[in-house]
C-alpha cells in the first residue's frame, strides 16, 4: 500500500536540505531511469480463484539495487514504532489519513516494502507489493484508495522535532503500467516542510496491488519507477 514508509518518515525527521523549497529540491538528488527488461504486456481478464502469496514470493518480485541506476542504495529495514505522522481535522479526510498512516494495506494476505535513496538529499523511493488474494479485491482497495484522495484537499504531516506541516492532495495523472493504475501528490504549503514533496502511484497486478512513492524527488522518477516495479512484479509473479 502506498505510504509514507518508516524509513521515509525517519528521513523526514532529519535536515534534507532539498526539501526547503522548489529551486533547492529540483536540483538535487540522483535521477530514476531504470529500464525494464521487457515492455509490461496489456492486462487480460485475471480469474477469481483466490491466490496465496507468501512475503518470500513478493520480495523476489520487489525491485532489487542492482535494478536501478547506480548512485542508488538500500535503506535498512525499519520496524513498527506505532507512529501517525498524519491528520487532519476534517472528516473527509478520514480515510486517506488511514491510507497514508497504514504500514500495509487494509485486508493484505502479505506485504513487503523496499526503500531506496539516491543521497542524503533525495529522492527517496519506495516499492511495496500486498498481496490481496484476487483482482477484485485489488480493485476495491484501488477505487477506496483514489475515492479517498479525491475527496481530501490537505492533510497535516507531524515531524518529530520540527512541528507540522500543512500538505496540499491532488490527483496527478498516473503511470499507465498495470491495472487501473491512479497517482497523487503531495505538496507541503507551510511550515517546516514547506516546498516538500511526496509522489505516490498505486496499479494492480493481477491479485496483488503495486505502490510506488517518490519523497524529495526531481519531478521524473514516478514514471519509469512504476514502468520498471510493474514489469519485475509481473514476471516474478507470472501475472498476465
Amino acid at each position: 500500500m502506498t505510504r509514507f514508509p518508516l524509513a521515509l518518515a525517519a528521513a523526514l525527521a532529519l535536515s534534507l536540505t532539498a526539501c526547503g523549497g522548489d529551486d533547492d529540491k529540483k536540483g538535487a538528488g540522483t535521477p530514476l531511469t531504470p529500464t525494464p527488461s521487457s515492455t509490461p504486456s496489456t492486462p487480460t481478464a485475471a480469474s477469481t480463484v483466490p491466490v496465496t502469496r507468501t512475503a518470500d514470493e513478493l520480495t523476489k518480485a520487489l525491485l532489487e539495487l542492482n535494478d536501478l541506476p547506480s548512485g542508488f542504495s538500500q535503506e535498512k529495514d525499519e520496524s513498527d514504532d506505532g507512529s501517525k505522522p498524519f491528520s487532519s481535522s476534517s472528516s473527509r479526510c478520514k480515510t486517506l489519513v488511514k491510507y497514508l498512516n497504514a504500514t500495509k494495506a487494509p485486508g493484505s494476505k502479505a506485504s513487503v516494502t523496499r526503500t531506496f535513496t539516491g543521497g542524503q538529499e533525495g529522492p527517496y523511493i519506495d516499492y511495496g507489493l500486498d498481496s490481496m488474494g484476487t483482482a477484485a479485491e485489488v480493485a476495491d482497495l484501488r477505487d477506496s484508495y483514489a475515492k479517498a484522495v479525491d475527496s481530501c484537499t490537505k492533510v497535516t504531516l507531524k515531524t518529530e522535532g520540527s512541528g507540522n506541516t500543512s500538505m496540499k492532495v491532488e490527483k496527478i495523472t498516473a503511470p499507465s503500467y498495470g491495472t487501473k493504475p491512479f497517482a497523487f501528490r503531495l505538496t507541503g504549503t507551510s511550515g517546516p516542510k514547506r516546498g516538500l514533496e511526496y509522489t505516490a502511484a498505486v496499479t494492480g497486478v493481477d491479485d496483488v496491488i503495486l505502490s510506488v512513492g517518490v519523497l524529495a524527488g526531481q519531478g521524473g522518477e514516478l514514471e519509469p519507477a512504476t514502468e520498471a516495479a510493474v514489469t519485475k512484479a509481473r514476471q516474478v509473479l507470472k501475472t498476465a
